[in-house]
Order: C-alpha cells, then structure tokens, then sequence
C-alpha cells in the first residue's frame, strides 16, 4: 500500500464521494475498485485509507448541512433545560439523531475484527447488493401505502422513536455491499417518512458514524498511512470532499420526485456481474 499513486487516490476519492450517500454501499465500491486497482484489499492500511478519505465527503456533509446543524444543536442543548423547548420538533429530531448514532458506533467497534477481516470479500459484497435491494423495494412499497392514504411525515414529525429505529437499521451497513444510506433511507421511508426527511436524516446520521470510524481507523493503523505519504492521503479527501458535496446536492433533488428503484436494478446487475466475474476467477474475493 504504500505505493499509493496520486492516480489511485484520485480515483478512490471520486468512487468515496460518488458512492457514499447514494444507496449503492461505498464500501462495496471501494473494495471493487481497490482489487481492480491491484491494490490489497486486506491490508490494514487500506482499510484506514478508504476510511480516512470518508471524513472528506463528512466534511461536505457539515457544510451543506450546516445551517440545519447549528439549529439542531441549539434546539437539543435549549431543551435541555428548557421544558418548552422541548416541545419544539427540532429537539425531537436532534434526539433521534444522538440516539440513532449510537447503535453502529457499538456494534462497529465490537465487531471491527469482522468488519475489516472476512467481511471484506467480494462475495460478500456481490450477495449484500442483491440481498439487501429486496429490502430496499419492500421499504418502497410500504412507503407508497402511506402516500395513497396521505400519511406520509415530514421533518417537524421526526421521533427519538424513529432514531432508534433508524440507527439500529444502520448497523447493517457494516456489511459491505448493504450501504448505509440504503439502509437508513430504506428505513425512514419504511417508517411513513417522505422521501426528502428520509435523505436528508440519513446525511445526519451519517455525520458521527464515518467520522468516528475515520478518525479511529486514523489512529488505529496510524503507521500505515503515514507510509502513504501526506500527500495521496490529501487528494483522496479532497476529491471525496468535492465529489460528495455534488452528491449530495443532486440525491436530495431526485429522491424529491424519483423512487429508490432504479438504484435497487443497478445494485442488483453490479451484484450479479461480481459473482459471475468471481466465479470465473477473473478477480479474487480477498
């Protein structure tokens, strides 16, 4: 790994800031793109690089966001110790954020070993996008029963109830090829949300989930990245931070008038092109 080319990390960043917030799982891509690449994927330092270079496209999220931050953030510490500020739907929706974060920084942790060692195949990653597509399309019909009886909630209707829910959906993420968006969006529109407050409370959710894990995988293979050199390390997040932040702003305009399906076909021709190609052996799983 430490023969990162300035050429891989350019396009790792645009793989990271292209697929992280769409329901597509980034990791999944990261890893195909990584052994197309030639690179190892059960390197360590592999693993902290890719996770690193998410904090570029968390960065895109706090400032596309941050307006929307700083209200949160003022309305949970307001209600606090406030009890009328606790009746304001903004410190309903900071709670589910807190609440829902913790579920995947717990499972994520424990299960690290896992998450960086036999989960990191291709065939998992090929099983995982077809798998959890079918999840994705019976979320879609759920979510179009409450749109024909005109239930569906916005953003001031957002619960605690709805983080817990949301976050513990999210801990399926950790398996590549599954996609934490996906989750999360599969989840909140399953949940009678409207599509929009879905996307855009998966971004939240996302905020101290990669940044935990980026900032941990940092620290943790330190040594490894350090072999990389300063600079592929800062183009990968560059490149994700940019990539990212036109991601965001194009996912929140199309799931305004666009379902999740024609995601749900696209994972699933990727899923079944990987195992076919695996079952070739024209690529290894690890």
């Amino acid at each position: 790994m430490a023969d990162l080319s300035y050429l891989d990390a350019v396009i790792l960043g645009v793989v990271e800031g292209l697929t992280e917030y769409l329901p597509v799982s980034s990791t999944g891509h990261l890893t195909i793109t990584e052994k197309l690449l030639g690179l190892e994927v059960s390197d360590l330092a592999v693993t902290a690089y890719t996770a690193v270079i998410q904090l570029g496209a968390i960065a895109a999220t706090l400032i596309y966001f941050f307006r929307d931050i700083v209200r949160f953030a003022v309305a949970w510490f307001r209600g606090l110790v406030s009890p009328d500020a606790r009746k304001e739907p903004d410190y309903g929706l900071a709670w589910a954020v807190v609440i829902g974060s913790l579920p995947v920084g717990v499972v994520g942790f424990v299960g690290r070993g896992l998450i960086s060692g036999p989960l990191r195949s291709l065939w998992v990653v090929a099983a995982a996008l077809v798998v959890w597509s079918a999840v994705m399309v019976a979320a879609e019909r759920v979510h179009t029963r409450y749109e024909r009886r005109g239930e569906l909630r916005g953003e001031h209707s957002v619960t605690p109830v709805d983080g817990i829910v949301l976050g513990l959906v999210q801990c399926f993420s950790l398996v590549p090829g599954v996609s934490r968006s996906g989750a999360t969006i599969s989840a909140g529109i399953a949940r009678g949300i409207d599509r929009v407050t879905a996307t855009r409370l998966s971004f939240f959710l996302a905020i101290p989930a990669l940044t935990a894990a980026g900032l941990f995988q940092a620290a943790e293979e330190k040594d490894g990245l350090s072999a990389l050199g300063i600079g592929p390390v800062a183009v990968g997040l560059v490149v994700a931070f940019v990539v990212a932040y036109a991601s965001i702003a194009w996912l929140l305009r199309f799931v305004a008038s666009n379902s999740l399906l024609p995601f749900v076909w696209y994972r699933v021709v990727l899923g079944v092109v990987l195992a076919g190609v695996l079952a070739a052996n024209l690529i290894t799983a690890t």
